[in-house]
Formats: C-alpha cells, sequence, structure tokens
C-alpha cells in the first residue's frame, strides 16, 4: 500500500532538476522526462522512482514468465528494462557477440518512492514503510544545488566497425534482401571508450539539454547506467487500449528555416523511407494482432513527419484493443524486440544481424519503462542513448539504419553518423 501525498510546484523545469540531484543517493533510480514535447500518449511531464523495496533481475531463460509472477504479486509500480537479447527466450536465437557492458538480460525493481510531475501538480507516493519520510525528503529535494560536470572529457571514442567492413556488411545485408531472405534489416554498430570515467548526470543533463526529446531517460542499477535521449515509443498500455509509434525514416535539421524545411519535406516524400516506415508499420500491425480484439487493430497515423532538436523522424502509430485473456507481458513478450530495431520478417532477420554485428545489443535497442498498479505500462525504445558500466570503465553507444533493397551503403554510414552526433558532443 502506498501513501499519496499532492503538492503544487511553481517551478516545475527547476523541480526536475533537483528531483534528479537528489535522486543520485540511491541505488536504483529511474527518471523520466517528456520534455514537455507535444505528443498525445503521455500521461506525466516527468516520474522519478527510486530505492527497490523489492526487484528482479534476471537472464534471458524465462525471463518474460518471471516477469509475469513479478508484476501479478507485487501488483505495484514497477520500473525496469528488457533488453534487446531477451529475444533469445522468445525464439531460437543466441548472442554471441563482444559484451563489453555486462548489463543483465532483465530489471524491474518495485521503488519505494514515486514521484509523478504533470504540470505544476506534484504527486509523490510512498509505500507505508517509510511515509514518515515524505516531508524531509521533500525539504531535501528543494535545497538540492545543480552539480558541476567536471569528468575528464579527453575520452578516446573508438568505432567497433571500420567504414570498409561497415559497407561490406552492408552488401552482405543486401544480397540476402536480393536473394528474398529478408525484406528490410536494421544494423548496428558500436562506439565505445575503455578506461573510461564519466559523471553520468552532467552528461545525461548535457545530452537532454541538446535533444529534448519526449521518452527521455536516466536510469541508474548500482553502477550501470543508461542515459538516454529517445524519440521514440515502443509500446504503450492503457486500460485495453495498447499503442505502438515505430520511426523509420531520419533527415538533418538545419538552421536554415527553408533548408529545415525542405529536408522535412523531402523525408516527407522520400519514397526509400516510406518503404522503410509502412513495413515496419506493417510487421506492427502483425505483432499486435496476437493480443488483439478480432479487427481491433488500427493504423492511426502513417508515415507523419515529427521534428526534434536534432533530427526530423518519420512516425506511424499502430493502436490495437487488448483481448481479456491476454496479460500485459503477453503483449510485451509477442512484440518484442520491437519492428523499428530489427526489419522483417523479423526472425530471420535477427538471426543475420547478429552474425554480422560485432557486439551484443544489451540495453541498446531493448526498452526502459514502467508497469502501473492496475497493469498499464508505458516503454522507450533504448537508442540514442549512453551506456555506461562505471565498475569497468566501459561507456558504449550504438547507432543503427535501415537497410532495404534501395540502400546505398555509403549513404546508411552517414546516416549512421548523423545519429552518433549528439552522443559524440556529449563525451567530448
Amino acid at each position: 500500500m502506498r501513501v499519496s501525498i499532492h503538492k503544487y510546484i511553481s517551478n516545475p523545469a527547476a523541480f526536475k532538476q533537483q528531483l534528479l540531484v537528489w535522486a543520485q543517493q540511491f541505488r536504483e533510480v529511474t527518471f523520466m522526462d517528456s520534455n514537455l514535447y507535444p505528443q498525445e500518449y503521455s500521461s506525466f511531464d516527468c516520474m522519478l522512482a527510486v530505492d527497490a523495496f523489492t526487484s528482479i533481475k534476471t537472464d534471458f531463460y524465462n525471463a518474460f514468465e518471471d516477469l509475469k509472477q513479478y508484476q501479478q504479486t507485487t501488483k505495484d509500480w514497477l520500473f525496469g528494462y528488457l533488453t534487446y537479447d531477451l529475444k533469445n527466450g522468445i525464439e531460437e536465437l543466441q548472442s554471441t557477440n563482444f559484451d563489453g557492458l555486462e548489463f543483465p538480460d532483465l530489471f524491474f525493481f518495485q521503488p519505494k518512492k514515486i514521484f509523478l510531475l504533470k504540470g505544476n501538480q506534484l504527486e509523490i507516493q510512498y509505500l507505508l514503510m517509510c511515509d514518515d519520510e515524505v516531508e524531509g525528503d521533500y525539504e531535501e529535494i528543494v535545497e538540492s544545488k545543480k552539480s558541476k560536470d567536471e569528468s575528464q572529457s579527453n575520452l578516446l571514442i573508438k568505432q567497433r566497425i571500420s567504414k570498409q567492413d561497415y559497407i561490406s556488411k552492408i552488401n552482405t545485408v543486401l544480397e540476402h534482401i536480393h536473394r528474398g531472405d529478408i525484406y528490410e534489416a536494421n544494423f548496428c554498430m558500436e562506439f565505445y571508450a575503455e578506461d573510461a570515467t564519466i559523471n553520468p548526470l552532467g552528461k545525461f543533463e548535457k545530452l537532454n539539454e541538446i535533444s529534448q526529446a519526449p521518452l527521455t531517460v536516466f536510469f541508474k542499477n548500482h553502477k550501470q547506467f543508461l542515459l538516454s535521449a529517445s524519440p521514440e515509443r515502443y509500446i504503450r498500455k492503457v486500460g485495453d487500449q495498447i499503442i505502438s509509434q515505430p520511426i523509420k525514416g531520419t533527415s538533418k535539421r538545419f538552421v536554415d528555416k527553408i533548408e529545415d524545411e525542405n529536408s522535412k519535406n523531402q523525408l516527407e516524400a522520400d519514397p526509400k523511407e516510406r518503404a522503410e516506415n509502412i513495413m515496419i508499420t506493417d510487421l506492427v500491425r502483425n505483432d499486435l494482432s496476437h493480443t488483439a480484439q478480432k479487427g481491433s487493430v488500427e493504423v492511426v497515423e502513417l508515415c507523419k513527419i515529427y521534428s526534434f532538436l536534432q533530427v526530423h523522424q518519420m512516425i506511424s502509430t499502430i493502436t490495437s484493443r487488448l483481448d481479456s485473456q491476454y496479460s500485459p507481458i503477453d503483449v510485451l513478450k509477442t512484440t518484442f524486440p520491437m519492428g523499428s530495431m530489427t526489419g522483417a520478417p523479423k526472425i530471420s532477420v535477427m538471426k543475420i544481424i547478429d552474425q554480422l554485428e560485432e557486439t551484443k545489443r544489451g540495453l541498446y535497442s531493448g526498452a526502459v519503462g514502467y508497469f502501473t498498479p492496475d497493469g498499464d505500462f508505458d516503454f522507450n525504445v533504448v537508442i540514442r542513448s549512453i551506456l555506461y558500466n562505471q565498475e569497468k570503465e566501459y561507456i558504449s553507444f550504438s547507432v543503427g539504419s535501415a537497410i532495404t533493397t534501395q540502400s546505398v551503403p555509403e549513404k546508411e554510414y552517414e546516416e549512421c553518423l548523423l545519429k552518433a552526433k549528439a552522443m559524440q558532443e556529449v563525451l567530448q
């Protein structure tokens, strides 16, 4: 049981920063920020969950069953992540690639303390065991001072796959496409730094400042960190409505308004980008149909252009109504990993990209999100994100692009570098 307390916040932007600074003392932290991005499917402007009362940490084997049991027994708020490698427990797949981060495949926790901010209204929810700490914590939060990011900036960031190797690997993907093995594949590559020490909070604040994405997350599990400026929603459940919003299609932003508008219009009209998006929209429709009431799967928006600080993106929105015989976890299991990060058909693609990629994806291209006590949920797609293992002093970020029959390897390489720009800027 939780106690719920409401407060009026006169300066929500400043309060969000104070919340995040205050949260750093805890072993487990999930901070989510919509950056006030105008979006239809958002419950809160900002959420913070800290300090695990209970948690679940497991590898891919039976992970969704374990999560289902955990979610059904706690019947409480849960915050955590699903890594891409959970695919190995859903299908006959494996990942033998290098993993410099070594995060668990699945981690969720039931927080003792939760803060939910919408407009000027703050709701604080504490478990009864610590409800006497609310006022003391609140005073500490409003007195929190922003820390300076004084971590080293001389990180040597290396690229796991050279340009030459990248082009040769993309040509191999294209051969598979021309043979008809697959239609589209999302191929990713890693950038990394070893012997790296950073201030995760400082880097997150910088990343968020230059991205201001709607599904931004700061996540900490002891010495493992995710700093995510994700613009993409994987999946959301509200009552019996399921919403998925895959992104496929990217173009540059320009300072010049006319150039910027041209870039946006070109993206909207680009036959390759539209084909990519429509293929994935179709895949998501198929994924949602596994748990949907008959005839309830709908494409609400097709290939709509949304603009973010760093890039323009093409997004489609697909919804369905959940058939009552399925649980919230069934929806995740039948749609995971998200189609925008795999390709089509999903299983064949995952086999091929595992052979060609050189890094185990782990939390990159997985999802971070939460469950409410009544089984609703909301998850992002972990892209435009920096991952950091403080203990191993290892930093990693990956980028990818969708390869279709019309792909030009050199252009795909350029798209990857465009997506890597924000993370590189933050780390250097």
